[in-house]
């Protein structure tokens, strides 16, 4: 089971963070990700890191402003979001993936195998 939690309301410029707990799976075995989905719109790939944390990944419209990190010790991955815009606005998703941290794979949805729930984040102008 995935648990995102952090989300909440924001002025523009300011910042959040997210976490995601996993818990009844082997968090340290998987690569952990972030996405998003706005209405209407497709889930986008935000970040992605490996299981050790020695790797990272980031999709272009958040790289410089979100940082994940994860602490294997508390089954908890985590999103700074810094410099947050309104176009930001979207429920956020955690996922697992057992698979290989392959940069041209970690982009897409097939490559995670469990998913959280989600957390809305509402960034006003």
């Amino acid at each position: 089971q995935l648990q995102a939690s952090g989300g909440g309301l924001v002025q523009a410029g300011g910042s959040l963070r997210l976490s995601c707990v996993v818990s009844g799976r082997p968090f340290s075995s998987f690569s952990m990700g972030w996405f998003r989905q706005a209405p209407g719109k497709e889930r986008e790939f935000l970040a992605t890191i490996s299981w050790s944390g020695g790797r990272t990944f980031y999709g272009d419209s958040v790289k410089g402003r979100f940082t994940i990190s994860r602490d294997n010790a508390k089954n908890t991955v985590y999103m700074q979001m810094n410099s947050l815009k309104p176009e930001d606005t979207a429920g956020y998703y955690c996922a697992a993936s057992r698979r290989a941290f392959i940069s041209s794979e970690v982009p897409r949805v097939s490559a995670y195998d469990y998913w959280g729930r989600g957390t809305q984040v509402t960034v006003s102008s």
